[in-house]
């Protein structure tokens, strides 16, 4: 389906943005990613594990658990809950999960005709983004647990791809930039990864 907004959120009762998050404040996300990007932009801040569905973690917050809490801006969008977003966290500074805001249709190869009646709801920007995102994590061996991101963005026949690795306990990223033919996306996501670990990316991510 046609990706929804991408990008994360800072989610606050109080704040309005992550600059104005008071020094020793406590943000919550499980998500290593997000806290290695926290960590490289307020240093000073807290991080605490943030768990359960939507509504129980947006109560965490409410009730004072924590300052500020991160997540998709896609899944509150749905939900609408716009309102709830008092940040966008978007690129150069911040690097959004592979494929986030996007939905797929999973179905069994064995069975391709169950994939034809799918096929009219299929967004084809979205999706060549998605396989240029997915093939680079692929090859970085990328995986929930793992802090790596991706952003791949079209213009005309052209995409380009932007992956992000960092790491936690070194509190430091990398990030590459490529652009290629849009129709080509693994090739794509394969020259970013290959860029990527160039840089360092095989230490960073222990593999």
């Amino acid at each position: 389906l046609k990706r929804d907004n991408p990008f994360d959120a800072l989610i606050s009762s109080h704040y309005a943005c992550l600059n104005d998050l008071p020094i020793g404040a406590v943000v919550g996300t499980s998500s290593q990613r997000r806290q290695v990007q926290l960590m490289q932009l307020r240093p000073d801040i807290k991080i605490k594990d943030l768990r359960g569905n939507i509504n129980t973690r947006l109560a965490k917050c409410e009730n004072g658990d924590f300052d500020a809490i991160v997540l998709a801006c896609a899944g509150l969008e749905r939900l609408g809950m716009h309102e709830r977003i008092r940040q966008e966290l978007k690129p150069p500074l911040w690097w959004p999960a592979v494929a986030q805001g996007a939905i797929a249709v999973e179905s069994l190869s064995a069975k391709p005709e169950i994939s034809a009646l799918f096929a009219a709801l299929n967004d084809k920007p979205t999706e060549l983004r998605v396989r240029a995102e997915r093939a680079m994590n692929k090859q970085l061996h990328g995986s929930c647990q793992v802090p790596v991101a991706a952003y791949a963005e079209i213009d005309g026949d052209a995409m380009t791809l932007t992956g992000w690795v960092g790491n936690y306990a070194q509190v430091r990223s990398i990030t590459a930039t490529a652009e290629g033919v849009a129709n080509e996306p693994e090739a794509l996501g394969q020259r970013v990864s290959e860029m990527l670990f160039e840089l360092g990316a095989a230490e960073l991510l222990n593999i």
